[in-house]
């Protein structure tokens, strides 16, 4: 029985992949440790709550004895739980630097001391920067912009090191960005999905023409799934959707799917430093044997209906990010026109 430590397992990429986990690897063992910020939510794991094989324990990942008993027992770890909403940082990066470097590095030297046999670090396309043609493989330089994405960084760079230093048997996945259910309401698809159905504007930085390359959150937890199995240590992998849009077209799309016009969507001063592009190379996992199987418009379609159907989940994170100080796109949002209210359900 494998017994796997998800740090980070009760926030959206987490609680998916401990989901995607227990419904695909029947003989594993999983305990979380997750602090429960304001992003964690115990609710995204509910209905795990009576399977034995999954235990939860709340605790942070910078307090170095509280690891040690979180990873007792445990044959690997992996490592989601991060900072990791770049506006948070640019405002406040205090946060960023404690839990992705410092509780990075307090895993590590754990992992080490207990011998732990694979430790999968999961990162980010923007520890690479700003794309503007062709794109980023593994050995591209990295070359962040925003404090998230330099934690971020930061954090792989300790990794690195662990390996070469400690032979910690440790792999690196970046990927792009994540959709689906469960993701928390202040980033860009789940905020724009919940304002048009509280028929509120989208709020869209500067021209809106920012391109991203989109992953189907089901899509990244196969690629992890496959990389526990046949991931090499002490090697990164680009973990890539292969759907590139501008944050103009996802916004379109996304008014076309609720049924409201794109009227409602508002341009806001954008913020600084913001990336043009990303685009990741993952023809290094593509050689091993994995790509992504889901559509973008059936994930994003099956995304929308997902917040349809889960208001109750939602609602109540809106309203605490209404009164967050950091979260002020929520206060840059209008009512819309009458019709966007009636037709978005």
């Amino acid at each position: 029985m494998q017994q796997i430590l998800v740090t980070g397992g009760a926030g959206f990429i987490g609680s998916n992949w401990v989901r995607f986990l227990l419904a695909h690897a029947p003989n594993v063992n999983i305990v979380v440790l997750d602090k429960l910020t304001y992003a964690g939510n115990l609710a995204n794991l509910e209905q795990l709550a009576q399977d034995p094989r999954y235990t939860f324990l709340q605790g942070d990942i910078t307090d170095t004895a509280m690891v040690a008993r979180a990873m007792t027992g445990c044959d690997t770890v992996v490592h989601f739980a991060a900072e990791s909403h770049v506006d948070r940082s640019i405002t406040d990066a205090a946060p960023f630097l404690q839990t992705n470097i410092l509780g990075t590095a307090v895993l590590l030297d754990v992992a080490r001391q207990q011998r732990i046999q694979r430790f999968l670090h999961i990162s980010t396309d923007e520890v690479y920067g700003e794309i503007l043609e062709g794109s980023s493989h593994e050995e591209y330089p990295l070359r962040p912009t925003s404090p998230y994405a330099a934690s971020k960084a930061a954090g792989d760079l300790l990794a690195c090191a662990a390996f070469m230093t400690h032979h910690v048997p440790v792999i690196i996945t970046r990927s792009s960005n994540n959709f689906g259910p469960y993701q928390f309401p202040e980033k860009i698809i789940p905020l724009f999905i919940t304002n048009i159905l509280e028929g509120t504007t989208v709020p869209l930085y500067g021209d809106g023409l920012h391109v991203r390359d989109w992953l189907a959150v089901e899509d990244h937890c196969a690629a992890l799934h496959f990389l526990l199995e046949r991931g090499v240590p002490g090697e990164i992998y680009n973990i890539g959707g292969g759907h590139l849009l501008t944050n103009r077209e996802l916004a379109r799309r996304l008014t076309q799917a609720l049924g409201v016009g794109e009227d409602v969507i508002t341009p806001v001063a954008d913020r600084p430093a913001h990336d043009r592009r990303y685009a990741l190379d993952g023809s290094k996992l593509a050689r091993l044997g994995w790509r992504p199987r889901h559509a973008l418009e059936e994930a994003l379609a099956q995304t929308v209906q997902w917040y349809r159907d889960h208001r109750a989940w939602w609602a109540p994170l809106k309203e605490r990010l209404r009164a967050d100080p950091y979260h002020w796109l929520n206060r840059t949002a209008r009512p819309s026109a009458p019709q966007a209210s009636r037709t978005a359900g």
